[in-house]
């Protein structure tokens, strides 16, 4: 992957701290040059690839054709501008809206019954989120679900970027008039890390980050650039150091000076690597409900071989570490290493309706539970009972 590192990497050090970011070698990768191939493009718009899918048909349907449009959008996710458009990837649009209709009921089934789900980068306010929008979409309408997912531009591009057994999660955003635009990040998985916590992580893995998901968005409404479409910083996911940069204000300030809006039409995806810097807009029309639906795409790799119960585990342990701590035989670091052992450390998957982030953009994880219980002397009991309380709040049903 072509990123460019800041003083720190080239000092050999092997860890990223948000106060070595230097802005200057950040711009010098967005000005770096890009030779990614185009053969398939039909427009660059801003610096931006598009992708007239109408032209693709028989490119997607030939193994050798499809092989070589895959590593051309490869190269444009991790090298070149970091992000393209498909635009008419869903060319028959009925099954957008079909979908569309699903999800509006879902966000009225919602509001009625007083939930209203908040978004990760932008101020409350008219804003409306799904989460699990997949589950909820396959659920309530399988069939309108199976018309709309049959899509195989999404197949396509999705394997271009993770390979094969990838798997599909989406949130329903709408963004209506007024509605606030979201400020400038990275995404999942560094993306959503405190900066103390990003920091914590080796550099290798900043730079593995981004080939665990594909970030995407399906446009359910004609998008003009007053709408709020996605702010773009084309290249920025070149910047080795950017999952604990983003949050500092002179990056966001060169952000909010140099992005770029595409405009886009119903049916249109726009899909970027997840390093990339970017942001929701703001809605600045009287008239125009936008919403696009939010594709995020996992590889298979991100998972352990087998399955266990760490909850059971967590419950079993839990009274051995308290009295040992309490007698003095084992030490908060020692104590520490046993949960890490234990404990599910990782507080995703989840579900973001029953379990919000507070106070940053994760909720707590089963190994900070078991942390904050052990710290605080909680009986087994009531651990026993915020273990299941968690759980429950992780399930969908």
């Amino acid at each position: 992957m072509k990123q460019g590192e800041g003083s720190a990497a080239k000092r050999g050090q092997q860890w990223y701290s948000e106060r070595d970011c230097s802005l200057n070698e950040f711009v010098d990768q967005l000005k770096a040059g890009d030779d990614c191939p185009t053969r398939y493009v039909a427009d660059i718009r801003q610096g931006i690839p598009v992708y007239d899918c109408d032209q693709l048909d028989d490119v997607i349907g030939d193994a050798s054709g499809l092989a070589q449009l895959q590593a051309e959008w490869a190269r444009v996710l991790r090298d070149g501008a970091g992000v393209l458009v498909l635009h008419r990837a869903f060319a028959d649009t009925r099954s957008v809206d079909a979908a569309t209709a699903v999800f509006e009921s879902i966000i009225r089934s919602e509001q009625e019954q007083g939930t209203r789900a908040a978004d990760h980068f932008a101020k409350a306010g008219a804003n409306d989120r799904i989460w699990n929008a997949q589950e909820k979409l396959c659920l309530r309408a399988p069939a309108v679900f199976a018309e709309y997912f049959s899509n195989r531009m999404l197949l396509a591009v999705s394997e271009a970027w993770l390979g094969p057994c990838y798997q599909m999660t989406s949130q329903v955003n709408v963004v209506r008039p007024g509605g606030d635009a979201q400020l400038a990040h990275r995404d999942y998985h560094l993306g959503f890390q405190a900066v103390a916590e990003a920091e914590r992580y080796p550099a290798h893995v900043h730079r593995m980050s981004a080939f665990l998901t594909l970030q995407g968005a399906v446009a359910h409404t004609d998008m003009p650039v007053e709408s709020g479409p996605t702010k773009l910083l084309p290249y920025s996911q070149r910047y080795a150091e950017g999952y604990v940069a983003w949050r500092r204000a002179d990056f966001r300030e060169y952000f909010e000076e140099h992005f770029v809006q595409l405009p886009l039409s119903k049916g249109d995806a726009v899909f970027f690597n997840p390093a990339l810097f970017h942001a929701a807009g703001a809605n600045r029309t009287a008239d125009v409900q936008r919403m696009a639906n939010l594709l995020q795409v996992s590889s298979a790799y991100g998972r352990a071989m087998e399955v266990l119960d760490r909850r059971s585990m967590c419950e079993a342990v839990y009274p051995v570490l308290r009295e040992r701590r309490a007698l003095g035989r084992m030490s908060g670091a020692e104590a520490a290493a046993a949960i890490a052992s234990c404990a599910e450390g990782y507080p995703f998957p989840t579900n973001l309706d029953r379990n919000p982030p507070v106070g940053g953009l994760a909720p707590e994880s089963q190994r900070e539970l078991m942390q904050r219980a052990l710290d605080e002397d909680w009986e087994p009991a009531r651990f026993t009972q915020a273990l299941n309380d968690h759980a429950s709040r992780s399930r969908t049903a």
